[in-house]
């Protein structure tokens, strides 16, 4: 798959410090040393040991949006995925000097470790008083590297790391001693354990563009943050289920003495989670992921106390996500026991990249109860509808649906130029959803008003949309005009078809606004209707009339639906059909080819 490689930006050299300005301007009481990349607390309380964090840019909100009361003092930023040099780090150190001492809290990549160390001997030497008031911790929770392959250079850092800002943090501001801080720092960051995986890599701004690195069957576990190939690469595709169990294995494993990290037992264990987006994954896909590794936990008899969802630590725009979980202390005895390890954790604080998250453990997810479905509604009428011939009629059904889903592909494109881009996707689940009735005997031939009512129901609850809305409309009015048309009847004659559809193309009209020439599938509709209006036997010319109708649209200003929200000179360069008339000139033509 490509990788996306268009940007919003000045200049690559200018981004990063522009984005620190927004940053300021987001949050007032963050200052920013602009020589430096530094953003620092602009009223530091000096009786408060504080928390110095950095490394490259590209991470955001990692790592200067967690500075802020209750988290981080101050970020040292570098260029993207390029660690600041230790000039910058000391004056980090310098902007945030107190009476309590200073913990570096550090991701472990050579860089990063290399110039902020460098900083912390470089700032002892000169203020030889303060040598001891500065601390330094390297936080490595990666489990994709086995402990035989990173036995020298360790664990890469990864989102866990911020866990140990939030903790770290809060205790901070309690008024606890640097000693102290930094001793349930260095707990939980032994305590965590994070892996990743993602579609494809990302992009970094200024850089020539790349052709993917992943196949589109192809995914990655175990990517870097900044572009480092995985530990492996699966293929095709697992299924969420499939992959999450993967990955819970990894982090999880006791068995595995590469990667056995959590000294998990199994019986009383408990974790947070954090599920954190890598920069390119979307809200609706990250909140299925929760609910699988929450699910899967469960499964596997660890509680989950705390789930926090969200951004936390990106690789710029890589589709991806990671998992972390921090095991809590079992002994709690200890002075931070679970209990202050959660309290730590869900602390308030100001810093704007800390998410929202429920301070307690989450709820249960039970199925939710509901009442069976009601049955398929009947017409109101003493003798049942039905066609001369029920059999041909579930063959044009399955002959419909069968050309939906075949042609899903092309109005699916077609509606990505001229629309949203779920053109197709919607009438091919309108079409399955269909074929699931037929296949229950809910809809036939021996009951046509009663079929198309549940093609009413189908439409609405499986299309949705404009769409599902129209096709709803369309299917509930040709039932009315059957009713009528055919009163006294149990056979539906082809005149009783004509005058039914002319009644329903009537009653769409009082819910839409689209006239032909219109741009939408109304222009196919009509001109079938029409046609047959004229001859009701002539089914085939009148689907000819339908299929110049929406090869027409080509050539059709918008003037409704998604369409008119379009560019016009786009529509006119492409020459794209209106994916709706196309999606009707499918469904006519399978009908007339029966």
């Amino acid at each position: 798959m490509g990788v996306q490689t268009k940007h919003f930006l000045n200049s690559p050299g200018s981004l990063v410090l522009e984005s620190l300005e927004g940053l300021c301007a987001v949050n007032p009481q963050l200052s920013l040393d602009s020589a430096n990349k530094v953003v620092h607390l602009t009223e530091q309380d000096k009786s408060k040991v504080a928390l110095i964090c950095g490394g490259g840019s590209g991470h955001e909100p990692s790592h200067a949006g967690f500075v802020g009361q209750g988290m981080l003092t101050a970020a040292v930023c570098g260029n993207v995925f390029a660690s600041p040099g230790p000039n910058q780090v000391r004056r980090g150190i310098e902007l945030t000097d107190n009476d309590k001492g200073t913990l570096i809290i550090v991701k472990n990549y050579t860089g990063d470790v290399l110039n902020f160390g460098l900083a912390k001997e470089q700032y002892a030497a000169q203020h030889a008083t303060k040598a001891e008031h500065v601390k330094f911790l390297v936080v490595g929770d990666d489990v994709a590297v086995g402990k035989t392959q990173g036995s020298i250079v360790g664990r890469r850092g990864l989102a866990g790391t911020v866990l140990v800002y939030k903790i770290a943090g809060a205790l901070a501001r309690e008024g606890a001693s640097l000693d102290k801080v930094y001793e349930v720092a260095e707990f939980v960051a032994n305590n965590i354990a994070t892996v990743g995986v993602g579609l494809e890599h990302c992009h970094v701004p200024g850089t020539a563009s790349g052709e993917g690195h992943l196949k589109n069957t192809e995914i990655e576990i175990g990517m870097g943050i900044h572009n480092e190939p995985g530990a492996q690469r699966v293929s095709p595709v697992p299924s969420l289920h499939e992959l999450v169990a993967q990955l819970l294995d990894l982090l999880l494993s006791t068995t595995d003495s590469e990667r056995s990290f959590l000294p998990v037992n199994g019986q009383d264990d408990e974790v947070v989670l954090l599920v954190n987006n890598l920069g390119g994954l979307s809200e609706l896909e990250l909140g299925g992921i929760v609910r699988e590794v929450e699910k899967s936990l469960g499964g596997r008899s660890i509680r989950v106390q705390r789930v926090l969802a969200g951004t936390f630590m990106t690789s710029l725009n890589m589709p991806g996500f990671s998992l972390t979980l921090l095991l809590l202390p079992k002994n709690s005895s200890k002075e931070y026991s679970a209990d202050v390890i959660l309290r730590l954790l869900d602390a308030s604080t100001s810093a704007p990249g800390w998410k929202w998250h429920s301070a307690s453990p989450p709820s249960t997810l039970t199925a939710t109860q509901q009442a069976k479905p009601a049955p398929p509604l009947k017409a109101g009428q003493s003798t049942t509808l039905r066609v001369a011939d029920p059999k041909a009629l579930t063959a044009v059904i399955e002959r419909v649906c069968a050309a939906l889903n075949q042609n899903e592909a092309e109005i699916t494109r077609m509606d990505t130029i001229a629309g949203d881009g779920d053109c197709g996707l919607t009438l091919q689940n309108g079409a399955n959803g269909v074929l699931q009735q037929l296949r229950d005997g809910n809809v036939s031939g021996n009951d046509v008003v009663g079929s198309l009512i549940v093609m009413s129901e189908v439409a609405a609850e499986k299309m949705g949309g404009t769409s599902g809305a129209l096709f709803s409309i369309f299917f509930s009015a040709l039932a009315q005009g059957l009713t009528t048309a055919a009163s006294g009847s149990g056979t539906a004659t082809a005149q009783h078809w004509a005058q039914a559809l002319s009644l329903a193309l009537q009653k769409l009209y009082t819910y839409t606004r689209a006239r032909p020439p219109s741009r939408t599938l109304v222009d196919p509709l009509a001109a079938f209707v029409t046609a047959l209006e004229g001859d009701a036997s002539d089914v085939g010319s009148a689907v000819q009339k339908a299929a110049q109708a929406a090869e027409h649209t080509r050539d059709v200003e918008a003037r409704a639906g998604r369409s008119a929200y379009v560019e016009g000179n786009l529509l006119k360069r492409e020459r794209v059909p209106d994916p709706g008339a196309w999606g009707i000139k499918v469904i006519l033509e399978a009908v007339a080819s029966t």
